[in-house]
């Protein structure tokens, strides 16, 4: 990879993270605005009764967990830093995708914070799913939630495919080693003795 591409995207990697913390907090502004005070149960359908907007302050972590702010600002703190390092490892250099996954969780991360700071520790959340037919209801969550999630989602399939094409192209260039040859005399032997000739 050239190092004017790479530069790139990187530069798309921050766009994301910029367009993220923009769309994350003009969508609780006005959420904020219109659907105030909290936890009212003023609701407006999206779709159907499925899918509503439905104003709530949560205290902890995404989804709600993690509400002891002592274990939130560890996890936090914890999940920053390794984020933080393992964009560093690819500064300047790996696939558009990766920085687009990193892009979508820093920027979640990013915005989460900054509502939490302007709030006094609380987040704003507004997005339910919900099947009332069974009695299901998800945890209300934001659009900083919902890239966090999606983001660790995408790494975790990326991590584990690219891992496996790394044991494919592996196990492949072992197998072409072993690929016997014949020599001049008609018998057959393996490049491996080939190497060793």
């Amino acid at each position: 990879m050239t190092a004017g591409r790479a530069r790139i995207y990187d530069a798309v990697a921050l766009f994301i993270v910029v367009l993220v913390i923009v769309v994350d907090q003009w969508t609780k502004s006005l959420v904020v605005a219109h659907m105030s005070p909290p936890g009212s149960g003023n609701t407006i359908p999206l779709i159907g009764r499925y899918l509503v907007l439905d104003y709530i302050q949560n205290s902890g972590a995404a989804f709600g967990v993690f509400a002891n702010q002592a274990v939130l600002v560890v996890f936090i703190a914890v999940a920053i830093c390794v984020v933080a390092y393992l964009y560093i490892r690819i500064l300047n250099s790996g696939p558009l995708i990766y920085k687009i996954v990193f892009g979508m969780i820093i920027g979640g991360a990013l915005g989460n914070l900054i509502d939490r700071f302007h709030n006094g520790g609380v987040v704003t959340d507004f997005i339910s799913f919900r099947i009332p037919e069974i009695n299901y209801y998800f945890a209300v969550f934001n659009v900083a939630d919902a890239c966090i999630s999606v983001g660790v989602v995408l790494l975790f399939v990326l991590v584990l495919f690219s891992g496996f094409r790394h044991e494919k192209k592996e196990d492949a260039s072992s197998l072409q080693s072993a690929t016997p040859t014949r020599t001049t005399s008609g018998s057959l032997r393996t490049t491996e003795q080939d190497a060793k000739h």
